[in-house]
Order: C-alpha cells, then structure tokens, then sequence
C-alpha cells in the first residue's frame, strides 16, 4: 500500500476485479474451515506452526536472494539477522508456550456468585488479515502469523508490491506448505490492498503509514473488523548528559543505519546536551565511516528501497538546507543509480521542515539540542507518541524521569532496536504510532477472544431474587448492598 497508484486502465481493473474475487472465495474457505474446527487442539496448532519454522528453513536462501533482488542490494546478514532469525526464534518461543497459552484460566467469584464457578477460555477469532510493509517483508508478516496460528485462526497474508520478488518467493512457500483454507497469500498493489483491507475479517492487522493506517481503519470499521496498527513515526534518542559517547555512539549508529535506517523503530532524531553537540557529531562520523567504510561501494549497506524514495530522502535533506539547517556528511558520497544514500546529519532543521515533521525511514539523522532534561521531555511530549524511545546516560534518576515523563510504544535504554526482538516483550504503537501488540503471548492474546464462563452449580441463591418481589428480595438486596 505504500507504492505510487497508477492510472487505472480496463486491463488493471480486470486484473484487480480477479484479485478481489480471489480475496472474496478464499475468505469463505477459510471462514468454512474454521467452522469444522473452531477450536483446533493443541496437536493441530503446533503441526501448523512446525510447518511454518520448516518452510521458512527451507526457502531461507530463496527469501534472502529475492529481498535483495527487491531491495537492489540488501546483504544477506542483515535479512538473516532482522527477518529470518527473530521469526524462527519466535516460532519456537511460541511451540514451548502454547499449552500453557492454551490453558482455561480459573477466575474466583465474589461470595454472591459462589458457590458457583468461573473460567476464561481463550478461543480463535476465525480468519485474520495481515497486511505487510517492504522494509521487513519477512517478519512484519509472518510475525504477526505466528500469533494468529497459535491462536488457533486461519490467516490470509498480502505482502507489498513493492517487494514483488519476495512476494512471489512467499506466495510460492505458503502454497507448498498450508492448504489455501489455512494460510494463503494475495499479491498485488494498492488496489488490491485496498480490497484486501475492505474484506469481512475476524481481526485485520497493518504494518505501514500512519497516513494509510487511517484508511484501513476507516475501510475495516465498514466491517466492525478490530485492528491491530503497527505504524511509526519519530522515533526519538535522548543522550543524557551523563552519557559516555564511546559506549552510546556505536550502538545508536547501528541502531539507525541497520536497513539504512529503514526501520519502524529506528532513531530518528538525538536531542543532545547543549555544547556537546560538535562532539556528538564527531563521534556519530568517525563510528560510521568505521562500520561503512567506503560508501557508496561498500556491499554492506542496504539501497534505499525505490527511486522514488531515494528522491524524497534527498528533498528532505535539500529542504532543510534551504531552510537555513546545517546539513553534516556522515561518510562516503551518494549513488543515486544504486539507489546508496550516504548517511548525513541534519542540524537545527525548523520544526515545520519535512525532517522534522515526517518520518524520515532513511539514514539521515536530524540533531536537536536541548539545556535541561526538562525541556527535552517537553520536546518530546508535544509531538506525536512515537513507536520507539531511547535514552543514553548513567544517571539512573535521570533514566527515571524520562520512563516516568514519556509516552512510547517500547523503550531500549543505553541501546537501540533490541526490545523489538523479545518475544515476551509486546510490540505495539501507542496513539499516531498504533495501536494494539503482538509478539509472544501479546500476539495470541491479541488474535484470541478470551471468553468468560460461568458455571452454575446445584444450589443457588438467585432463586430468592425471582418474582414476584416480596420481603425476601428486599432482605436479599440489602444484604448484597451491605456486603457486595
């Protein structure tokens, strides 16, 4: 959904006509599944989940060679260390979890339901919607697949047309493994999403903008489809001024220039203590020419994902310079044929500056320099809730304040990315960023309908509340005022 819509002609609305009639039988299969078997056993999910971690071992190298191919030039550790490692490793957390997941939660009643009984039973949804980004076409799909199938649901996946390489390479694996009416895969642009997103799913779930987040809200609510939106934003680094550069410097530029800073969560703008900010910046570029020395050649920097993405990060940049920001050359020169954009940082950009006010999804860096820990909370605060935060410093007071003063999806202190790769931690936006999580239990939660039961016993005193209404339910109602 995040590619340019082109003109539509009578052979692209016949193709997107098929597309939206294949969306409409496999949904009914699906749906038609889950009938016969609304709450599958734990013996069905763990066979669909070990299939899952086995085809993905299987076709690791075909993903790997396809994203690259999508991409221009991603290196294979990088897609081994953000795609395929986190889902197999989640996969995995899930199979040792899923009994205990599974399990009827006994819940106590107060003494006017006794002796009654209760319980909460944690059931399937039905059929879930997962709409995935390009950035990690891998995981951001199948990730949230993990919970669903765990949960017990059906799954119909649509990945980005702008990885159609990979798209194809995925549609391929999930139709040797699942049979359609288990997981199936549509391909397609924005039109298809489009209808994707419109379709009566039992939970849909959208990684993207938060500009074409509120179109799939706006299209899922025709349906009263819940949703799960995992968005983004300006994910902000505080360096505190008790932090030691040497230690915070690294693990920040690692944290921003992974993918070439094409992350969800990656640093998007540093506010630094007032007068260090020459150091900081001294620092940032010696640590980059030391992890990507001699850009635009170095093979392991990832290309920015589409020409038309390269010409927005370079308007950014153009934009704030015209504006009167000091714009610092990080290391090595740009390739706009390979699509290498060199990591740059971006100096006291105005606050209505595109740098400032998008999501800048690339590696550049916008530096905001603050005086009191007091004002750069403040800063914070009046923006958008982000879905990343981090905080740099040895000053657990100050550490403090900040996990206490600000709002934000997850938080990584002293280093960049890492809470994202717990499974037992929930992934999840907050406001702008998304709203909610999966990852772990979060994940089947998320995808489950925890059903309350109340089981009744033999002897009951709700008789004596039956009419016609008489001294004993006035006795009775005041003693259940008194002691309720």
């Amino acid at each position: 959904m995040d590619g340019q819509v082109a003109p539509r002609t009578d052979e692209t609305a016949t193709g997107v006509a098929e597309s939206e009639a294949r969306i409409t039988a496999l949904l009914a299969a699906q749906k038609a599944g889950w009938a016969t078997d609304v709450t599958p056993s734990h013996a069905t999910r763990d066979d669909r989940l070990a299939r899952l971690d086995r085809m993905v071992e299987a076709w690791h190298e075909r993903f790997i060679t396809a994203i690259s191919e999508d991409f221009g030039n991603r290196p294979a550790v990088v897609t081994t260390l953000t795609d395929i490692v986190p889902v197999r490793a989640a996969i995995r957390h899930a199979r040792r979890q899923l009994r205990a997941w599974m399990r009827p939660r006994r819940v106590s009643l107060a003494w006017t339901g006794k002796p009654a009984s209760a319980q909460i039973l944690r059931q399937p949804l039905g059929v879930v919607g997962i709409v995935g980004p390009w950035n990690y076409p891998l995981n951001l799909v199948l990730s949230p697949l993990i919970g669903a199938l765990a949960a017990g649901n059906r799954a119909m996946l649509k990945p980005s047309e702008l990885t159609p390489a990979f798209s194809q390479a995925l549609a391929l694996a999930v139709a040797e493994t699942f049979a359609e009416d288990e997981v199936a895969v549509v391909t397609g642009g924005p039109d298809v999403a489009t209808a994707f997103t419109a379709a009566p799913f039992d939970h849909l779930v959208f990684t993207g903008s938060t500009a074409v987040g509120r179109k799939v809200v706006e299209a899922a609510a025709k349906n009263l489809t819940p949703v799960t939106l995992e968005l983004g934003g300006k994910s902000p680094v505080i360096l505190d001024p008790s932090v030691d550069f040497d230690k915070a410097v690294p693990r920040l530029v690692w944290g921003k220039l992974l993918n070439s800073g094409q992350t969800c969560v990656a640093p998007d703008y540093a506010l630094v203590p007032l007068g260090r900010v020459a150091d900081f910046l001294s620092a940032v570029k010696a640590e980059v020419e030391r992890q990507y020395p001699g850009l635009p050649a170095n093979a392991d920097y990832t290309s920015i994902i589409s020409a038309r993405h390269f010409a927005r990060l370079t308007q950014l940049v153009e934009e704030a310079r015209d504006r009167g920001a000091e714009v610092v050359e990080l290391g090595g020169a740009h390739d706009a044929e390979g699509r290498v954009f060199a990591p740059v940082a971006v100096i006291g950009a105005p606050e209505d500056t595109g740098v400032m006010a998008e999501e800048i999804f690339g590696p550049i860096l916008a530096v905001v320099a603050y005086d009191t820990l007091d004002e750069a909370i403040a800063y914070i605060n009046r923006r958008d809730r982000p879905l990343a935060l981090y905080w740099f410093g040895e000053d657990k007071a100050a550490e403090t304040r900040v996990l206490t003063g600000t709002i934000a999806g997850g938080v990584t202190i002293n280093d960049t990315l890492l809470h994202l790769a717990q499974d037992d931690l929930p992934f999840g936006g907050v406001g702008a960023s998304g709203y909610g999580a999966y990852h772990g239990e979060a994940g089947f939660l998320t995808f489950s309908k925890e059903k309350p039961v109340l089981k009744q016993s033999a002897i009951s005193g709700v008789k004596f509340l039956y009419p016609p209404y008489g001294r004993v339910a006035s006795f009775m109602l005041k003693l259940l005022g008194r002691l309720g």
